[in-house]
């Protein structure tokens, strides 16, 4: 990987700035793209990144194209692979991976005489095949710039977003295992709620979702966080409460990340613009911000962010690396320019001052998992054992190596418990090739 150059003093402004982010740059894409569903797979050990669909360089209606890519972490490298199956061109849609398998929902079309079809198509892609399965059951109502998360590897939470003539308050989920779509709680049907352009997270049993704007005309960005209580016996029973605005600038078209009790927007602008990046007020060609905003629902609850190293906008998701790391590639950045550059961002929660340095921390990647988990911590690890749920001790070894366990002795699918240095526990789900 190509490390970005920095002069030290810059790097730990920027680092300290964020409250312990650093960037990467990678190998840059095949292609220059922006409003690009991007997500991420592991195949066999090795973590992919994904994107789907966008925009190119002319950012107009015939720019918006269906060309897909995958990035290899291991290699640092690109390749083209199929298309996104669709008739025309899509932006604005979103990539979620549910037990290594990608769904790509939603987005709209711009027609030759400027008209604006939000799409119901929900595309499957098999990264293990690397080919298209035949499209899942259309979504009920068409939808696009709307807000995609995943709930505990099984259900993927579409929220509010724009769908043909308007804003939509509806909460639709879809089940990828029955390929079936269930109607959730809908949001209350007001400015403070319904948005296009918000972007968002699960954690645990909540979703939390922020930005975007609504609106009949002239668009205006929101600074607003609206938070969504999940019933675990009924994923469609949610409870929606709005928790306010953030400090700085609003939030259009960001992407969003989550670890611990922080949620995290990287990038995006404060003003809302159309595909063109020409802003929706007839100001022009709106700036990118240079921000990771977060909140943190067990602390002092907003950290603006401000002073990251690159200004980027037009993100439509990040693949994940690590329970620490992210990838973004694609989007707009200085003058509206769209781009093909990939950045690793890499989060340590002990410098940014989550964690003590004296307090055990143990991460988990991927979770669910195969074969291969990898287990971070800052801490040597010893005395490591496996539980099944029913109290059987399944493995017991002193140390770890090179940070991965190789748990594919393991032949149900199910919950298993971890056990640290005698004290620490941490739950995993194991699933099969």
């Amino acid at each position: 990987m190509r490390i970005i150059a920095l002069i030290c003093s810059f790097f730990c402004l920027n680092a300290c700035a964020q409250l312990g982010w650093t960037w990467t740059e990678l190998t840059s894409m095949p292609f220059k793209t922006a409003n690009n569903s991007v997500t991420h797979a592991t195949v066999n050990g090795t973590t992919y990144i994904y994107s789907f669909g966008g925009i190119d360089t002319t950012k107009t209606y015939s720019g918006i194209h269906q060309k897909s890519f995958r990035y290899n972490v291991s290699t640092d490298s690109w390749v083209y692979i199929q298309p996104l199956p669709d008739t025309l061109g899509k932006i604005a849609g979103a990539a979620s991976t549910v037990k290594n398998k990608i769904y790509i929902i939603g987005g709209y079309h711009v027609l030759a005489n400027g008209d604006e079809v939000s799409s119901d198509k929900v595309h499957r892609y098999d990264p293990f095949s690397n080919v298209f399965y035949p499209d899942g059951a259309p979504i009920p109502v068409p939808i696009d710039d709307h807000v995609q998360c995943v709930w505990r590897d099984s259900l993927i939470f579409v929220v509010t977003g724009w769908s043909n003539n308007g804003n939509k308050p509806d909460v639709q989920i879809y089940d990828p295992a029955n390929d079936s779509w269930q109607v959730g709680t809908s949001l209350p049907f007001n400015n403070n709620y319904i948005a296009f352009g918000a972007s968002g997270q699960i954690i645990g049993d909540t979703i939390y979702y922020h930005g975007g704007t609504a609106g009949a005309f002239s668009f205006t960005a929101r600074n607003h966080l609206r938070r969504g209580i999940i019933n675990p016996n009924d994923p469609t029973d949610i409870t929606w409460d709005y928790l306010g605005d953030n400090p700085g600038d609003p939030n259009y078209r960001s992407a969003c990340v989550a670890h611990g009790s922080r949620v995290f927007w990287i990038g995006g602008s404060g003003v809302a613009y159309n595909y063109d990046g020409i802003a929706y007020n007839g100001s022009g060609g709106v700036p990118a911000l240079d921000r990771i905003l977060f909140y943190d629902f067990d602390g002092p609850p907003w950290f603006e962010g401000t002073g990251a190293p690159y200004s980027v906008m037009d993100l439509r998701g990040a693949g994940q690396v690590s329970p620490t790391s992210w990838i973004i590639c694609g989007g707009m950045m200085g003058a509206q320019e769209v781009v093909n550059r990939a950045f690793l961002l890499e989060y340590d929660p002990v410098v940014a001052g989550v964690q003590d340095n004296d307090e055990l921390v143990i991460e988990l990647f991927p979770n669910p998992v195969q074969n291969r988990l990898f287990i971070k911590s800052n801490q040597k690890i010893t005395d490591l054992k496996v539980w099944s749920v029913e109290g059987k001790l399944l493995l017991h070894q002193d140390n770890l190596l090179n940070g991965l366990l190789d748990v594919s002795f393991l032949e149900d699918e199910g919950i298993y418990i971890l056990e640290f240095n005698g004290v620490t526990k941490q739950t995993f789900m194991k699933i099969q090739d």
